[in-house]
């Protein structure tokens, strides 16, 4: 083994923040990448999974501390990205001599900011991050020829330097399967059962105002082999024990062909195990929801953003009101669970428009519903937006998890919608709902509709106690 392949590398993802109370879903797929490609070069290895495990700050110490790594990759969205910084600065303290780098949406867009403001962060990732760490870790641990990595901003002296944006992976086939066996997947349970997560493509070909994707992942439609993508689900399976799949695709059926022979795939592997998806409602027809129904799709989430097809346009979604009303129609009839998104508040909504989307709502019948406030994220045309308008806007980044107003609109107070949002929700998540999605349960054996059923009967026991 060479000099360069004795370098070894933490991953951490993140700490909760003091007085947040929420378990991730899923196991963090990025980091599983990261160390996978990693590992196939012969580095040593350590993803420390603080969130699962309940590892705060100070235990963090301890386990950088034990491991020594040369470098320590930290993970930020923009609602962690204050305990992401604490780490980065707990890691400095522990490693001094260590590369401590960042990468994520936030750093990625934040990122002259961040070098601005942390000293104790010493290179920012950009984008999709395998190919980038890979190069960082054979320069290591010197790192003497920064300038030539693509897709990294870092300090040179006083001046920080933005190298040019890395190429996306082309041949997504060729990367390693995530290494979960560096992650507590055992602890990662929802009702009891285990979902772990697949990305079977990247990019996204759409540019919505609200939305990211296509600059962290690329415009185009990246998909890979269908075959080997029903390898991983059997893999997952059998070596993991997983009792559901999560698709973690921008637009899973934007190539209607490859969905269908990913379906065929799992009807005639008969891979029993239900999965669910995000999707948009003009890349889905009938036949395709129920070619997806019959290899036990479970859930299917549709961003429709609106129901006024003014603010629609405004978010450029690119989607009409029949599509959508379609696309949840044709799920419903192929028995799918589904799931709805949309957005409140986005400059130009009126009272009469966000009306007319609880409305829309209301007539289609969800078996949920996100409802959302218009978040302006780093990096986004609504944040570029809400700043031209000199509109008043939080810097309290950990507020940014799309259920509290970031900013203030003069046109419709940020007060006015949370009432009417919290009204739908009252009515929404009602005994009879419970009743419905509980029915669909135990009769489908429907795992996400036992959840929405758990999730109301929370919801009116906080209405209840709120009321006393």
């Amino acid at each position: 083994m060479s000099k360069t392949n004795k370098t070894k590398v933490a991953l951490v993802n993140t700490p909760l923040l003091e007085g947040v109370a929420h378990h991730p879903l899923f196991p963090p797929l990025g980091l599983a990448y990261m160390a996978a490609v990693l590992e196939k070069n012969n580095f040593e290895m350590k993803i420390v999974d603080c969130p699962v495990c309940q590892i705060d700050h100070d235990k963090l110490k301890v386990e950088l501390a034990s491991f020594e790594p040369d470098i320590v990759g930290i993970g930020s969205m923009t609602p962690t990205i204050e305990s992401a910084l604490k780490s980065a600065r707990v890691a400095k303290e522990v490693l001094p001599n260590a590369k401590v780098l960042m990468g994520g949406p936030h750093a990625t867009f934040m990122d002259e900011q961040i070098l601005t403001d942390e000293p104790a962060v010493d290179i920012v990732v950009r984008g999709e991050g395998e190919e980038t760490l890979l190069e960082l870790a054979q320069q290591a641990p010197e790192m003497p020829r920064l300038d030539e990595v693509k897709g990294i901003t870092f300090r040179k002296g006083k001046q920080i330097i933005k190298t040019p944006t890395r190429p996306f992976i082309q041949d997504l086939d060729a990367l390693p399967r995530p290494a979960y066996h560096y992650i507590p997947v055992d602890k990662y349970r929802i009702l009891g059962r285990k979902l772990l997560p697949i990305m079977s493509s990247r990019g996204c070909p759409f540019q919505c105002s609200f939305c990211v994707a296509s600059q962290m992942f690329g415009a185009g439609f990246r998909g890979r082999n269908p075959k080997l993508v029903l390898d991983e689900i059997e893999w997952l399976r059998d070596e993991y024990g997983a009792e559901g799949i999560a698709f973690q695709d921008d637009t899973l059926t934007f190539n209607r062909k490859r969905i269908l022979d990913i379906c065929d795939g799992i009807i005639e592997r008969n891979i029993q195990l239900p999965w669910g998806c995000g999707t948009r409602a003009d890349t889905v027809t009938k036949a395709v929801l129920a070619k997806m129904a019959k290899a036990h799709c479970n859930e299917v989430c549709f961003g429709v953003e609106s129901g006024c097809q003014r603010i629609r346009d405004k978010l450029k979604k690119r989607v009409t009101t029949e599509q959508c009303e379609n696309a949840i129609k044709w799920a419903k009839e192929a028995g799918i669970f589904v799931t709805v998104s949309v957005i409140l508040g986005y400059p130009g909504e009126t009272k009469e428009t966000l009306q007319e989307t609880l409305d829309f709502v209301r007539r289609v019948e969800p078996d949920d519903v996100w409802l959302c406030h218009a978040t302006p994220y780093p990096g986004t045309e609504l944040r570029a937006l809400v700043e031209s308008n000199g509109w008043k806007m939080s810097e309290d980044w950990k507020l940014y998890n799309t259920m509290h107003p970031i900013f203030e609109d003069p046109a419709l107070p940020a007060k006015e919608i949370a009432k009417m949002r919290k009204t739908f929700y009252d009515k929404f998540y009602s005994p009879r709902y419970v009743l419905r999605q509980a029915v669909k349960g135990y009769f489908r054996g429907n795992l996400y509709s036992k959840i929405m059923a758990r999730t109301a009967i929370n919801y009116l026991l906080w209405r209840a106690k709120s009321k006393v």
